[in-house]
């Protein structure tokens, strides 16, 4: 069985320490949260934690320090240190003085457990330069990915025909479709499945650290570098690097990164030796990158190295048929995490997660599940427990200016398609009619699934 990862949370500030629950709890996390640094310290004199997470409001100095006691003591150790958003001096020194990985505020717990994993992932690659005999993934034994419509089936297959290969992926698709699981799901699925997958999220990126983050640097490089760092590409050797919302790179930063993927090395900053990484790239944007070659936006050459193997994951607006799977999927998931004893959904509530848009999509309707189960007083939720913006008891829809029975039916049957994402069977057995009568309506009014 698996050991348990550590985390110790260094933080003053309450809201933090809610997210360090949150996650520990989602993610069976073992937590320490320290309320001031010399209790902080204390701990990891007495134990070993796999993350830490260094938050301390207001006194830049003081977290610093903090961040140097720590890489002093444990060189390897796996700092996170999160910075108010208008501080760029205290988030470029803490990455020059070790940290694996520099937040923002304010923090979100998708940013935070996104670090956390990159951070997890880079011990494990670390743990088997060492020769660990304990080696342990990042990752679970499986990635679910739900869903029954015909476009799912074909990312489902396209994810089996790409993972066994070492083509190069770019996953396209809007904020909140998944991303990141269809990228965990394709080096699950690879021969590269027991070594690192590590997350790059592009859009976080200083540019003026890139070099360092992406490609590490040695000790006496730059002011401030009193350690020799390993970069992403290096510690991904032999696994996977995920380069979330490339789209969001610099022109100057695209050429560099061409560069590695043309060459397969790098070389540090500071350094003049060459090191040669064998690492998979998957890439992913919620931006049209080939808009943006056009454009000139993008580099025409780093398009072309990404779209090797593209996956294309639609909006859930698109795959309504999906969303009484997915919401089923999360109620099993938080109705454990959460402890609670809710059971279902009601077909009300359901028929109102049916009709709302998504636009935040999966992972939107992955938040409004766990909070209708946090809320949730009975074993089956209630509209009443979907208070969540648009999700509240829409105003009746005004009649159309042409009243005839013909209008208002066609307007009712294409609602009841789109409703379903154009299965006939349940938009047929929703309006109270056979498939065959659907069908017939369809062709009279014009409509199509």
């Amino acid at each position: 069985m698996p050991r348990q990862q550590s985390l110790i949370f260094i933080t003053n500030r309450s809201s933090t320490g809610a997210l360090a629950e949150q996650i520990a709890r989602a993610d069976a996390f073992s937590l320490e949260i320290a309320a001031t640094i010399s209790k902080g310290l204390e701990l990891l004199v007495e134990r070993h934690f796999d993350v830490i997470v260094l938050d301390v409001q207001p006194s830049a100095k003081s977290l610093l320090d903090c961040l140097r006691t720590i890489v002093h003591d444990d060189p390897e150790a796996k700092v996170i240190v999160a910075v108010p958003a208008d501080d760029v001096p205290s988030a470029v020194q803490a990455l020059h003085h070790g940290a694996a990985d520099v937040l923002v505020h304010p923090l979100s717990s998708q940013s935070l457990r996104r670090a956390i994993r990159s951070a997890l992932g880079t011990a494990v690659k670390q743990s088997a330069r060492l020769g660990s005999r304990n080696n342990q993934t990042l990752l679970e034994d499986n990635v679910t990915i739900v869903g029954q419509t015909q476009v799912m089936r074909e990312v489902e297959h396209l994810i089996a025909k790409a993972a066994p290969t070492d083509a190069t992926v770019l996953i396209c698709g809007e904020s909140g479709t998944g991303k990141e699981l269809v990228a965990r799901a394709i080096h699950l699925q690879s021969n590269r499945r027991k070594a690192a997958f590590v997350v790059v999220d592009c859009s976080s990126l200083v540019e003026n650290l890139f070099e360092s983050e992406l490609f590490g640097h040695v000790k006496g490089s730059f002011t401030g570098a009193t350690v020799t760092k390993h970069g992403r590409f290096e510690l991904a050797d032999g696994g996977t690097i995920f380069l979330d919302e490339i789209g969001q790179i610099s022109p100057n930063l695209q050429g560099k990164l061409l560069r590695v993927l043309q060459e397969r090395e790098i070389t540090k900053v500071g350094s003049n030796q060459v090191v040669r990484v064998d690492v998979r790239v998957i890439a992913a944007t919620n931006t049209q990158l080939q808009v943006a070659a056009a454009q000139g936006k993008f580099r025409r050459e780093l398009f072309y190295r990404l779209h090797v193997v593209p996956i294309l994951l639609p909006p859930l607006r698109e795959r309504r048929a999906d969303i009484p799977l997915l919401a089923s999927h999360f109620l099993e998931k938080y109705r454990l995490v959460r402890r609670k004893k809710v059971q279902e959904i009601s077909a009300k509530a359901m028929d109102r997660l049916m009709n709302y848009d998504w636009p935040g999509n999966v992972r939107e309707l992955e938040h409004v599940i766990e909070r209708a189960v946090v809320l949730a007083e009975a074993p089956i939720i209630s509209p009443r427990n979907l208070t969540y913006f648009s999700l509240e008891e829409p105003a009746s829809e005004e009649l159309p200016a042409d009243g005839r029975l013909r209008t208002m039916e066609k307007m009712h049957i294409q609602r009841a398609l789109e409703r379903f994402g154009g299965h006939r069977a349940k938009t047929a057995e929703y309006l109270g009619i056979d498939r065959k009568t659907l069908r017939a309506k369809m062709v009279k009014y014009g409509l199509s699934d």
